[in-house]
């Protein structure tokens, strides 16, 4: 055998360390959604760190000189790698964001849940106020605010119900007297549930819409609360 041609091992065991790691991606995602949470979410940033660290591993090998001659077999264990990666930059884009999960229009009033904590059970995250929380929002999102519309309530009610609907959020409260829709939102991937509060009221100038969005589990968020409440305002506007 020509000793020159062969394959180092250090390149052979990147690649089965890649697809470990690959295979680790989607076995994380049953775990979180079996209900073990936690210890699926350790397990995807350590395939996703450990992808990473793969990654700069194989950079430095195509790199290397003495290496040339397998660059074609490290690059292909470098697309291996690629998905964990690109999973853990998406994960750290939201570094300078706060540990926060609970996201409100209505930072003085915020929107208080009535039915929520049945759906949420006794193990989720709290959804009392918590002025911490408040001054951290405040200072990340500044430009969450309550909407304003010319819309009659009953009507305002009516379209924030429509964009729930169109949003795929599952409404198990809606009260039109009280001015209030309870929501649940499933995510895609992971199956994390986040709880939605719609209230509508009607002051001097027109309707007044808020919402609060909380995550049932987890310290921060990654931001997608405020995503989410952005979205339904967004749309809120297109349509009234």
């Amino acid at each position: 055998m020509d000793q020159q041609n062969t394959t180092p091992r250090l390149i052979n065991w990147s690649g089965y360390i890649a697809l470990t790691l690959l295979l680790v991606l989607p076995l994380s995602v049953l775990t979180v959604r079996s209900g073990a949470w936690q210890q699926g979410l350790m397990l995807y940033a350590l395939a996703c760190l450990g992808s990473t660290l793969l990654m700069i591993l194989l950079i430095t090998l195509l790199l290397l000189p003495r290496f040339s001659r397998w660059r074609k077999g490290i690059f292909q264990r470098a697309l291996v790698a690629l998905p964990g990666t690109a999973l853990l930059l998406g994960l750290t884009s939201g570094g300078e964001l706060p540990q926060i999960h609970d996201i409100t229009t209505d930072t003085v009033d915020p929107p208080l849940f009535t039915a929520a904590p049945q759906q949420r059970g006794s193990s989720a995250n709290s959804l009392e106020i918590n002025e911490d929380v408040i001054a951290l929002q405040l200072g990340a999102y500044p430009e969450m605010q309550s909407l304003l519309t010319p819309l009659p309530l009953e009507e305002a009610f009516n379209r924030a119900l429509q964009i729930a609907a169109e949003m795929g959020w599952e409404v198990y409260r809606q009260d039109l007297n009280a001015g209030a829709i309870e929501a649940v939102d499933t995510t895609a991937i992971m199956s994390f549930k986040d709880d939605i509060i719609i209230r509508v009221r009607s002051n001097a100038q027109g309707t007044l819409v808020d919402l609060r969005s909380v995550s049932r589990v987890g310290e921060g968020d990654l931001g997608a609360n405020a995503k989410r409440i952005h979205a339904f305002l967004e749309a809120f506007q297109r349509g009234g």
